[in-house]
């Protein structure tokens, strides 16, 4: 045995993807512990909504992981929604999911794409990039934003989709399938990948619910919870899919579910786009800004986002201000299971672990 070495990683290296201090205990290359260290990002976004007006803080929503800001923008517009008996019409319903299941797919693209950067493999981000920028041009034609879109609001959207905007998804969404193919003949088979990350990072399934782990990193460990499949909000009762999942346990097992979970948003896209063309209507909201106010009570929403479940909590006293605001991520669960993973791995280990669970700082610090 050698002298044990305490050394960071982070707060400030590259491959946290965001500032995220990771103490770690070395007996030469292997771990003897690790202990995350979080709270560099905060920025006292629930605090700041009790200053604000439920209209004033719906900007700063997409702020809570900011590849997945129509996850956070719908859990907060249904919250209020809720608590104020406003009803959604139906068209905008299937545009509020066909936004979230591009935001998914868009924001798994940015996963595989780093993950594999962190790995070694630079050719497969550039594959990912490429087509998540379709993507992103997309939701800036709608939206005026590539990120924090601010598109949703309370009984609607903000701007109607027009049938050239769904054509150029239909066309995005053809071509997707061969692309995944493709990234799957270069990573899926690969003897590097493989070794990297088979019986790596196993999270065992009582492991995982203890942990209050969800999503794709829940799913990758053999427990079948997908809340669009599940409780069905919004209209994914409607939708005809299969949710991703492996039972493999370790740091392949949920890139496995991931590439599954893309095919399954290009369904579902497909889906929403072919109603949309087929059914015309209003999803313009007309809610006027002034004198808005919520009845007082109390409610969570909930949303199956591309990192897990997100619920967002509001009590409202009557007034126009919520009264608390409380968010629940699924990176954060993700980051306290690290530790759990880590055991008797070594220093290589680390980032092909970590990178595995697709943390957003942001949302962990909130």
């Amino acid at each position: 045995m050698t002298d044990i070495l305490k050394i960071n990683v982070g707060p400030q290296h590259p491959s946290t993807h965001g500032v995220l201090r990771l103490i770690t205990e070395l007996d030469g290359e292997n771990i003897i512990s690790i202990e995350p260290v979080i709270g560099y990002l905060h920025r006292g976004l629930e605090k700041m909504a009790e200053s604000r007006t439920y209209l004033q803080y719906l900007p700063l929503v997409d702020r809570v992981d900011y590849l997945g800001g129509f996850f956070t923008s719908y859990a907060y517009c249904d919250a209020v929604e809720h608590l104020a008996n406003i009803q959604v019409p139906k068209r905008a319903q299937y545009i509020r999911v066909l936004c979230m299941e591009m935001n998914r797919l868009a924001s798994h693209l940015l996963w595989l794409g780093t993950y594999m950067l962190d790995l070694g493999a630079s050719s497969p981000l550039f594959y990912c990039f490429r087509d998540r920028e379709v993507i992103l041009s997309l939701f800036e034609e709608l939206t005026g934003q590539r990120m924090m879109y601010n598109y949703f609001t309370f009984g609607g959207v903000r701007f109607e989709v027009t049938n050239k905007w769904l054509d150029r998804i239909l066309t995005f969404i053809a071509q997707m399938p061969k692309n995944i193919d493709d990234y799957e003949k270069i990573i899926t088979g690969n003897p590097i990948f493989k070794e990297r990350t088979i019986k790596k990072g196993i999270l065992h399934k009582q492991t995982a619910i203890k942990y209050a782990i969800s999503g794709p990193n829940l799913r990758a460990s053999g427990v079948n919870l997908d809340l669009r499949k599940s409780h069905g909000y919004a209209i994914y009762s409607e939708l005809d899919f299969v949710p991703a999942i492996s039972h493999r346990s370790d740091s392949y097992g949920r890139y496995e579910v991931r590439i599954q979970e893309m095919r399954t948003c290009l369904s579902l896209i497909r889906q929403c786009v072919l109603w949309l063309k087929a059914n015309e209507g209003n999803s313009v909201s007309d809610i006027k800004p002034f004198n808005f106010k919520v009845s007082e009570g109390e409610y969570t929403s909930y949303v199956e986002s591309s990192r897990g479940l997100l619920n967002c909590y509001i009590k409202s006293d009557g007034s126009g201000k919520p009264y608390r605001v409380k968010w629940r991520t699924g990176s954060f669960y993700a980051v306290q299971v690290l530790p759990e993973l880590l055991k008797e791995h070594q220093l290589c280990d680390i980032m092909a672990v970590f990178g595995s669970l697709d943390v957003i700082v942001p949302e962990v610090d909130r």
